[in-house]
C-alpha cells in the first residue's frame, strides 16, 4: 500500500463558484494518531506567470514527502494567458497569498489520523516566476500591491524561503534578455508603472518576518534566468538582515547544473531542500 496519501484539487477559495485554478494537491505520510504533525511544505510553480500546473510535480511533491518526511502542497493560480492578456500583478501573487491563507486555518482532509501537518511550520519554495510572487508577499510591497499583505498568523507560521532560479528584478532581467519584454513582462506587468516598482530587491522586510529564513539557489547551467537574478536578492536579503545576515540569508549557486526546470527533476536539488528545511526545523528548536 502506498504510504503517502494524495488529496487532488481541494478548493482553498471560499467562493460560492471558485475558479477552477484556485484549487492545490495535498500529498501526505500516513502516520499513527499519536505522532507528531509534520511541516508542510509548499512548492509553487513557475512558467512565467503564463503556463504550467501543479499536476506536473507530482513527483518532486512525493520525493519531498518521501525525503524530508513532511507534508507538501501544490497550488495551482491563475495564469495570464495568450488570448487574454487581462489578468496582470498582482493577480497571480493574490492567488498565491490566498492559498497560504488557507493552509495555515484548514482543518485538513477527512479520513487522516491525524492533523495533516503543523500549522506553525510551514516552509515556502518558489521557482522562476513564483520567487518573485513569495518576495512580493514576504518582503514589504505594500506601497505598491498592498493587497499583497499577508495576515500576522501567517507571518508568524512561515519559518523558511528557499527559491530557486527566481526572478526579482524586471529591469535587470531586460537588460540581458529583452526578448522577455514582449514574451511576459509586458502582458503581465504592463505599462501603466515603471519595472523598477515591481523590483522586489528593493522592498524591506515586513514587520513579523524577521524570523524567517532564506535560501536562494541558482544552477550554473540555466539559460532562461541568469545568475545576476540571484545574486542581487542575495545581496539585498544579507543587507536588510545586517550583522544577522549570516543566520538568515544563505545561497547555493554552486551545486546544480541542469537547465532551468531540468534541475526539478535532479536528485540534488531534493536533497539541497531536505538539508535545509531541516536545517530550518532544527534551528527553529
Amino acid at each position: 500500500m502506498d504510504p503517502i496519501c494524495t488529496f487532488e484539487n481541494i478548493p482553498y477559495s471560499q467562493a460560492t463558484h471558485p475558479n477552477p485554478l484556485h484549487a492545490f494537491d495535498l500529498y501526505v505520510l500516513e502516520r499513527s494518531a499519536d505522532n507528531a504533525p509534520p511541516p508542510l511544505v509548499c512548492f509553487v510553480h513557475g512558467g512565467a506567470w503564463r503556463s504550467e500546473d501543479k499536476a506536473e510535480y507530482s513527483e518532486l511533491a512525493r520525493n519531498l514527502v518521501s525525503k524530508i518526511n513532511c507534508s507538501v502542497a501544490i497550488p495551482n493560480y491563475r495564469l495570464t494567458s495568450s488570448e487574454d492578456d487581462s489578468l496582470r500583478h498582482p493577480a497571480h501573487a493574490e492567488d498565491l497569498l490566498l492559498f497560504l491563507e488557507f493552509v495555515i486555518t484548514w482543518k485538513g482532509p477527512g479520513g487522516l489520523a491525524t492533523k495533516p501537518y503543523d500549522f506553525q511550520r510551514i516552509y515556502l519554495i518558489g521557482h522562476s516566476c513564483s520567487a518573485h510572487m513569495l518576495t512580493s508577499i514576504f518582503l514589504d510591497s505594500s506601497s505598491i500591491t498592498p493587497t499583497l499583505t499577508p495576515s500576522p498568523s501567517l507571518l508568524r507560521a512561515v519559518q523558511g524561503i528557499a527559491m530557486s532560479e527566481g526572478i526579482y528584478d524586471l529591469e535587470l532581467l531586460l537588460k540581458h534578455f529583452p526578448s522577455y519584454q514582449e514574451w511576459f513582462v509586458a502582458p503581465v506587468f504592463g505599462d501603466e508603472k515603471p519595472l523598477s516598482c515591481f523590483s522586489t530587491t528593493t522592498y524591506a522586510l515586513r514587520d513579523l518576518s524577521t524570523h524567517i529564513r532564506w535560501l536562494i539557489i541558482h544552477s550554473t547551467g540555466d539559460r532562461l534566468i541568469n545568475l545576476p537574478q540571484s545574486n542581487t536578492i542575495f545581496n539585498h536579503l544579507s543587507e536588510s538582515y545586517g550583522q544577522l545576515a549570516g543566520r538568515f540569508v544563505s545561497k547555493n549557486f554552486d551545486k546544480l547544473t541542469g537547465g532551468h526546470n531540468d534541475i526539478l527533476t535532479k536528485d540534488i536539488y531534493i536533497e539541497i531542500y531536505t538539508d535545509i528545511v531541516w536545517d530550518f526545523v532544527s534551528l527553529r528548536r
